[in-house]
């Protein structure tokens, strides 16, 4: 039997560039960063100082105050893009049976920072003064699971971990959900809080983090010979994930669809890419496979590309033995160069600009880029945003572990 085709009919963001998907994607596609000096908390020791921060977001037109105040940030931040992407797709308690609605959200580290904040109040004031709801708020699940408790959705619901491929491993496992034909409707997606003194911190110690502290809003540059690092982010991404069928019967709009997805492991090194880009090469592969196309369909690469040396010398070596010739005809642009790196939300959130780009025919842009490396020769789409025809794309999201992702996405009017 053959699965169902599972679309897209609904998303939702919160990142530091905006606080829904048309601003963000506006700024995407403008090349307009929002990287600034971290303000929440002392940096002066710290080497990296700077970050991507969501600014003045109100949590009380998306989250009420007693869910917030008990369960904090984490939480309000998925919370307020499955608002979003419920009410974009057009959602209501009538339009899906409950019992095939559900939640899969990826994240890194969760909760991690109402874990750290409750462990400050144990050390200063005893265990009598901590947060009752500590143990749910630093939950990855709970995201998901307070999510089901808002629409009543009672179908598959879990959090899933995969590091920066957290946002990827989401929206493929609700994907494979759908095709199972266990649900007719997932919300998926990802969400990350991960800034705090002590995750900035341990980030820098591992060498990840760019230290242009100078000129923060260069600091991400994927590519460039001159890249050094990443830029912390925070935010969220929600998409609705549909049964073809099941959104033509309620007159949903289409907005892409979701044609293969694929997840392997390196089985290399815990924090770098395979020398030869063994994982990323199979995930790319095989999602391929699946999504029942060759190399040359792909119109559009969203790439990984985090401003690492590693990474994004290592990502551009597996798209050639992917692509091969065709890798040098496909524009590869790396949306982290504005929005910096959401690590578990960065998979949905480029989802969803892939299906941006579909609909508004442009090629989102790697902002400073100024350096060509030797080691990174392909397109990567330098400065300028610029138009083009999509039918498919593939989203590439990696991750610390060995972790490797990639999404297949067609065009709304596709096949």
């Amino acid at each position: 039997m053959t699965p169902p085709r599972v679309v897209i009919t609904g998303f939702g963001a919160i990142a530091s560039v905006g606080h829904d998907v048309e601003t963000i994607w506006a700024n995407v596609v403008a090349g307009r960063p929002n990287v600034k000096p971290i303000t929440r908390f002392d940096v002066s020791e710290r080497r990296t100082r700077f970050a991507a921060q969501i600014e003045n977001f109100d949590f009380s037109a998306y989250v009420n105050e007693k869910t917030f105040r008990r369960l904090g940030t984490y939480v309000g931040y998925a919370l307020a893009a499955a608002a979003q992407a419920w009410k974009h797709a057009g959602l209501s308690p009538d339009a899906v049976d409950p019992t095939r609605a559900g939640v899969i959200l990826g994240s890194a580290v969760g909760g991690m920072n109402a874990l750290l904040n409750q462990y400050d109040v144990l050390n200063r004031d005893g265990g009598r003064r901590l947060n009752p709801f500590t143990v749910p708020a630093m939950l990855i699940d709970t995201a998901p699971g307070q999510i089901a408790i808002e629409y009543g959705l009672r179908g598959p619901n879990l959090g899933v971990v995969g590091a920066c491929a957290s946002g990827n491993y989401g929206l493929g496992e609700a994907f494979h959900v759908i095709r199972r034909g266990e649900a007719d409707v997932m919300l998926a997606g990802g969400v990350e809080d991960a800034l705090h003194p002590f995750l900035l911190a341990a980030f820098e110690r591992v060498g990840a983090l760019s230290t242009r502290n100078d000129d923060p809003q260069r600091a991400s540059r994927p590519f460039d010979r001159n890249r050094d690092g990443f830029v912390m982010a925070e935010g969220a991404a929600v998409l609705v994930l549909e049964r073809l069928e099941h959104a033509r019967a309620r007159g949903a709009t289409i907005h892409g669809e979701i044609l293969g997805y694929s997840a392997t492991a390196d089985a290399y090194h815990l924090t770098a890419p395979h020398e030869e880009g063994l994982g990323a090469v199979e995930a790319m592969q095989k999602a391929l496979a699946q999504a029942g196309l060759k190399p040359e369909d792909i119109d559009y690469i969203n790439a990984h590309g985090t401003s690492t040396p590693l990474n994004d010398a290592a990502e551009t070596l597996a798209i050639k033995r992917v692509f091969g010739e065709h890798a040098y005809s496909i524009p590869v642009s790396s949306t982290k160069s504005v929005t910096g790196h959401l690590l578990g939300a960065a998979g949905a959130i480029e989802a969803i600009f892939c299906l941006l780009a579909m609909r508004d025919g442009v090629l989102p842009p790697t902002i400073n880029y100024e350096t060509p490396d030797p080691a990174c020769d392909l397109d990567y789409v330098p400065n300028q945003a610029r138009p083009a025809r999509i039918r498919y794309a593939a989203s590439n999201s990696f991750g610390f572990g060995g972790h490797n992702s990639c999404l297949i996405l067609g065009a709304a009017n596709g096949r």
